[in-house]
């Protein structure tokens, strides 16, 4: 993976799924409802940093003859993608966000769900995302509000700092990744000179069955959470899971638990050509 376009562990489709995919599948919707996608007939949308696929799905669904293509710069995820998503309207392709392989110009509309704050060069990706849509077309963007609206992340986060400094440097990067801070999609949309700017906060809530679904994604190997994990020996990897349940639990039986999970939105429309 290149460093310089992403900063996110990649790994194994089934993993992301645990990990972010089963989130996408709600926060898509919402997104997509947002960014006007009311998708029109024979329109052109490219999903920039696709993942596994679901922001690319539920915007061909919106349309019957919508082509949609997504691109990921993980291998993985986009064969995942390709598997999930045998439709033919709806194809992935392996991608650098900051070097797009795509015509200036030559999509309605350009989305980005929960991939931009792992882009270092943002300003690069979203001049990209620019250059590929038509003059009219929308450019949108969503990043979860990492700091102050990711609930179940923070659990995870918190705890793990109050054991081990280590993990409080992680936390303090996860939570000032590019684009996360109140205000900033709007303004790099702004810089980027596209018109209409609008923003918004969209919120779903991520349900938990147990302490153990809860758990199971940082057994894996995706993500800044199972990154940390995976590098803590077994004593330590131990310690962290005992405080977290601890957390989890917070004195109840195990079982069902709901966090609240809020994400920063912003759609742009590409001026028209003087």
């Amino acid at each position: 993976m290149n460093a310089a376009s992403s900063t996110f562990l990649a790994t194994d489709g089934d993993g992301y799924e645990l990990n972010m995919g089963r989130w996408s599948r709600q926060l898509a919707r919402h997104f997509l409802d947002f960014t006007g996608t009311g998708v029109g007939d024979g329109e052109r949308i490219l999903d920039v940093g696709c993942g596994t696929g679901h922001l690319a799905a539920a915007a061909a669904e919106r349309s019957a003859s919508a082509q949609v293509l997504g691109v990921d710069i993980s291998p993985v995820y986009v064969e995942y993608a390709r598997r999930q998503y045998p439709e033919a309207r709806i194809s992935f392709r392996v991608g650098d966000a900051c070097a797009l392989d795509c015509a200036d110009a030559s999509f309605d509309r350009v989305l980005s769900m929960l991939a931009l704050h792992f882009v270092p060069r943002t300003e690069a990706a979203i001049g990209e995302m620019v250059r590929v849509a038509k003059p009219g077309g929308v450019v949108a963007a969503t990043v979860w509000d990492v700091r102050g609206g990711y609930v179940a992340n923070r659990l995870f986060f918190d705890t793990a700092a109050a054991l081990d400094p280590a993990a409080g440097i992680r936390r303090a990067r996860n939570y000032t990744r590019p684009l996360t801070r109140p205000g900033e999609l709007g303004a790099a949309w702004r810089a980027a000179g596209l018109a209409d700017v609008q923003e918004t906060v969209l919120a779903i809530r991520m349900a938990f069955a147990s302490f153990a679904d809860y758990w199971q994604p940082y057994l894996g190997n995706d993500g800044p959470g199972a990154e940390y994990v995976h590098g803590l020996d077994e004593a330590r990897r131990s310690r962290l899971q005992e405080a977290v349940q601890a957390a989890y639990l917070d004195g109840e039986p195990d079982g069902p638990r709901s966090y609240a999970a809020l994400a920063w939105a912003v759609r742009g429309v590409v001026p028209a050509a003087a």
